[in-house]
């Protein structure tokens, strides 16, 4: 879904990966603005500096979700999630978020449709399927060429996550084949998911699942580390994600009840962040962090 749909152990995975040339940018303003660490080791293709090793994030470690802006997390903080053209936090887990299969809102949608307007998927009288409750126009993956094509836009945005230096990588919107209108199927979802899996563990980053129950049982075929969550207590979700994950669960929960219940079901074994819906800046009105 979205930034806010309504539907991450100290385990160090060490994988085999092929140095890769990093890929350039492509110049798009599109980026993943909001709407919705350190590392030593060797010189690789993500660029010198970057980690030689896939780090997944220690188990229920307080977690803070900075999609709406970044600031210096509270003291207790152990991992944070950022918009992917804001800096990581030394010293924290850092996950990059990128909106990987809807567009970002506003200019962006400009963007695609004056540089790739055949990437956005279309009903069948032409028009575009939009994610209404966030005005995102849907990516299409549905086919393996539209796929690379898309890898060649949404690849470069994970190198620039390992460039900068962060753990890890959370593609959204995975389970936008849900809002297509029947055009996309979570086949598309998986095999799109596959390649930024791939993308991601060559330039040394763990990847997220964000969302998406559905897609557990592919978890493994597709390459996933841990997951980011949204809600899993107010939907129940949270046994499901446990069993596949173990404690490397990250969970968003933005109303007070929910995240009172997912502390008292899962706080000894999950990561749980109690967050406003607009995941405003520390400062800012209507801003809300808890943690269990």
């Amino acid at each position: 879904m979205t930034l806010f749909p309504s539907r991450v152990a100290l385990t160090v995975v060490i994988l085999t990966v092929a140095l890769a040339t990093a890929c350039s940018t492509t110049g798009s303003q599109q980026g993943d603005s909001p709407r919705k660490p350190a590392h030593s080791g060797a010189t690789t293709g993500a660029g010198a500096g970057a980690p030689t090793e896939i780090r997944a994030p220690t188990a229920n470690a307080a977690f803070d979700y900075q999609l709406g802006g970044a600031y210096p997390p509270p003291g207790k903080v152990r991992a944070v999630s950022r918009d992917r053209e804001a800096k990581p936090v030394d010293g924290l887990y850092n996950i990059c978020y990128v909106n990987a299969f809807q567009t970002q809102p506003g200019e962006a949608v400009t963007w695609w449709k004056k540089h790739h307007p055949e990437l956005l998927l279309k009903n069948d009288d032409g028009d575009l399927v939009i994610d209404e409750d966030w005005s995102e126009p849907l990516l299409d993956i549905s086919t393996p060429a539209k796929r690379t094509a898309l890898m060649n836009i949404v690849g470069p945005w994970i190198d620039g996550c390992a460039a900068a230096h962060y753990d890890a990588v959370e593609p959204d919107n995975l389970d936008s084949y849900e809002r297509s209108e029947g055009k996309l199927t979570p086949q598309h979802a998986a095999a799109f998911a596959r390649l930024l899996a791939d993308r991601a563990h060559r330039r040394h980053l763990a990847i997220a699942q964000k969302n998406t129950a559905d897609l557990l049982p592919q978890r493994a075929h597709i390459g996933f580390d841990f997951a980011v969550v949204e809600e899993c207590g107010r939907y129940k979700e949270c046994p499901e994600f446990s069993d596949a994950y173990g404690a490397r669960v990250f969970d968003i929960e933005y109303a007070k009840k929910d995240f009172t219940d997912a502390c008292r079901a899962w706080g000894k074994d999950l990561s749980i962040t109690l967050r406003d819906r607009d995941v405003r800046s520390a400062g800012t009105d209507g801003y809300i962090y808890r943690s269990c």
